[in-house]
Formats: C-alpha cells, structure tokens, sequence
C-alpha cells in the first residue's frame, strides 16, 4: 500500500511540488479561515480530498481513472498540507498588536 504513494510521488515530483508550493504562498497571503465563509471552503476541500482518498483505497476505478484519482488526491493533500502551514507562518510571523487605553496618549 506504501508503494504506490512513492511511485505517485516519484512520477510526479514536479506537480507535487507545485502543488506543496502554491500552497505555501496561498497560506502565507490569505492566512487561516477567519469566517464561517472561509471555514467551509476550508472543509469542502478537505471532503473533496477525503472522498478521493476513499475512492482510491476502496479500488473504484480502473486503470487511468484509478491513476487520475489517487495523482489528485496526493497533491490536493500536498496543497492543502502548504495551505496549512503558510497560514501558520504568517500567524507566527505576523506582529503583535498592541492594545491601548482609548484615553492614553499615542507615542
């Protein structure tokens, strides 16, 4: 079972690595859901990629459809993983804001 996750990385290294990079810059510029909105994008993705991992253990699909659907659900998991952790980056990176009395004088 281990096998073909490596033989799917092997084979297409570039779009994974697309896919992790596109990820990394999307997470960084739109950062973490902050709404209900964003939240269920956020989670429709991660269905998307939940039934296409499913459909990929179960065995539905033969041949090149099998092929298509377990290429798209290693490098959604790889877009979604750089998402995650662009978003946490720019939380960690981000300054902090300071919080004043509205009646303290501003430096």
């Amino acid at each position: 079972m281990t096998a073909i996750p490596t033989m799917l990385l092997a084979a297409l290294w570039p779009g994974a690595a697309a896919a992790l990079a596109l990820g990394l810059v999307v997470g960084a510029v739109a950062g973490l859901p902050r709404d209900r909105a964003d939240a269920a994008v956020a989670l429709g993705l991660v269905a998307v990629f939940l039934g296409l991992s499913g459909l990929a253990v179960l065995g539905r699909g033969a041949g090149d459809v099998a092929l298509r659907m377990e290429s798209a659900a290693v490098l959604l998991a790889l877009y979604l993983a750089g998402c995650a952790i662009g978003g946490f980056g720019r939380l960690a990176v981000r300054p902090s804001a300071q919080v004043t009395a509205p009646d303290a004088p501003q430096r």
